[in-house]
């Protein structure tokens, strides 16, 4: 299963980012072969619909599911659409919240906000 996680840094030991949409990369995560690829979010610098922009990145890399602090409406829709599952982190650790996420101890995100839609919230 590919799972796909905003990202501070190339490095699993860096930190989840709060912006999803907004975050500098991803990490794609292979729960079977526990490979790690980061790429970059080009949709950080977009002036609007970063979060779909971004949705749209983890649906071409196949990603199953997301793990994420937060998930804007345009963004979770999707990532729905897709049938990608979307995970709510806990504190940010990238190694924990993969633990968390292979022995199912992470929730669904079901607090899915309007999105900031150029208010450049964070």
């Amino acid at each position: 299963m590919k799972i796909a996680l905003p990202v501070n840094e190339k490095n699993m030991e860096s930190t989840v980012c709060i912006s999803f949409g907004r975050t500098p990369y991803f990490l794609i995560y292979d729960t079977k072969t526990k490979a790690a690829e980061y790429i970059d979010n080009s949709a950080a610098a977009s002036q609007g619909g970063a979060g779909i922009k971004a949705s749209q990145m983890i649906v071409d890399h196949k990603a199953d599911a997301v793990m994420t602090p937060r998930c804007g409406e345009n963004a979770a829709e999707v990532l729905q659409a897709a049938h990608i599952k979307i995970y709510k982190t806990n504190g940010d650790s990238i190694r924990d919240n993969i633990d968390a996420f292979e022995t199912g101890k992470l929730p669904l995100l079901d607090e899915i906000h309007a999105g900031f839609h150029n208010h450049g919230g964070q």
